[in-house]
């Protein structure tokens, strides 16, 4: 499938199948975005209508480099969506382009705060780990401050 656009009334009733592959244009990212693609979408898509909405199901499947947010170094990720579940609302609609609810889906399922860790084509550690932790006191906190619960209790009754 070239094209993400299904005519709903060339549609069977029983849903249709589709597989293949887009570009990595697919994506419209930009050059300096954090998240780039680095191989086309492949996909394995059963497109059926259920009432008032588009049902795609199956599995979707890219490659991508992130940029980690600790260390700000750049590592390989590959999103494998097995199970994939996409609704489309129809809207009475004679077309249905599926671009954009299927772009937006695959960029949602990335690690919304990627690190080094969440590399699962060459996993490594994050070479920023333990950096930036807190120092840890040797003091425990006080238990003087009650907190908000003091200020209420300073309150005139």
């Amino acid at each position: 499938m070239n094209s993400l656009i299904i005519e709903l009334r060339n549609l069977p009733e029983g849903g249709l199948h589709r597989e293949g592959t887009m570009p990595v244009s697919f994506f419209a990212l930009e050059a300096n975005d954090p998240v780039r693609p680095t191989s086309p979408l492949t996909y394995s898509l059963d497109i059926e209508r259920d009432g008032k909405e588009l049902v795609l199901q199956g599995s979707i499947k890219a490659t991508f480099d992130l940029e980690c947010g600790r260390c700000a170094e750049r590592f390989g990720y590959q999103l494998d969506l097995p199970d994939f579940v996409l609704e489309v609302p129809i809207e009475n609609a004679l077309t249905i382009d599926l671009t954009e609810p299927l772009r937006e889906d695959i960029l949602l399922a990335l690690p919304s705060y990627p690190r080094c860790e969440d590399g699962n084509i060459n996993p490594r550690a994050c070479p920023a780990e333990g950096r930036f932790a807190e120092p840890v006191s040797a003091e425990p906190p006080q238990q003087d401050d009650k907190g908000v619960w003091d200020a209420l209790d300073k309150l005139n009754r």
